[in-house]
């Protein structure tokens, strides 16, 4: 879908990094990889097309760099809300996957000095409501550049499913999700990667909600 609804607001995951591609929880400054930058780059030329009329942005490097690459090639300006910052794992930050004697990720679980499923859910819908007014006072679409856990938040609760849309079980990195305008808000994409020509490269973005 090259031609998402008027208003429609894109929802993505920031690119690559070096961290994602060794299955480590990352910390808040983990820049992007030069694949992920190479990602970034393709995402931005496929939105260039588009009338982007702003971008919203994780303050984590990661999220960041995508979205400058957005803004560059888009010409939109470009904001940062701590609110779009991926799930605080806390003390797991830095620590391999291979390593953990826990699921991370698992219901229930709360990382020590970390966040909750039920935090991460409070926040990301305080979030959503401060994206929403600002779609509403957007020229354009509004681009939101976040985290793979934020967007399964986002996806598996607060929005719903169009016709012929399926739930990701993961996002992909760059992975454009088009959110119809609401409410109620509607997935019209989801966890869509066509900007990475390269079969190859698509499939090294992966399609998990790690962090």
């Amino acid at each position: 879908m090259d031609a998402p609804p008027r208003g429609a607001i894109g929802l993505v995951r920031h690119g690559e990094t070096e961290s994602n591609a060794a299955r480590i929880l990352q910390w808040p400054d983990t820049p992007l990889s030069a694949r992920g930058t190479l990602q970034a780059e393709r995402l931005a030329r496929r939105l260039a097309r588009l009338p982007i009329g702003r971008i919203v942005s994780s303050d984590y490097a990661r999220a960041r760099m995508t979205a400058e690459c957005v803004a560059r090639a888009t010409g939109a300006p470009l904001e940062l809300d701590p609110g779009l910052q991926e799930r605080n794992f806390g003390d797991l930050r830095g620590t391999p996957y291979a390593q953990l004697d826990c699921d991370p990720f698992a219901p229930g679980y709360t990382p020590p000095g970390g966040e909750s499923w039920e935090d991460l859910h409070a926040r990301t819908d305080a979030v959503w409501e401060r994206v929403a007014l600002r779609a509403r006072e957007t020229a354009g679409h509004l681009v939101v550049v976040t985290h793979g856990l934020v967007c399964h938040s986002l996806v598996s609760r607060r929005f719903e499913l169009g016709e012929g849309v399926r739930a990701p079980a993961g996002f992909a990195n760059t992975a454009l999700t088009w959110i119809e305008p609401g409410p109620p808000w509607r997935v019209a994409l989801a966890n869509c990667v066509a900007h990475l020509e390269d079969a190859s490269e698509a499939r090294a973005a992966g399609a998990t909600p790690r962090a």
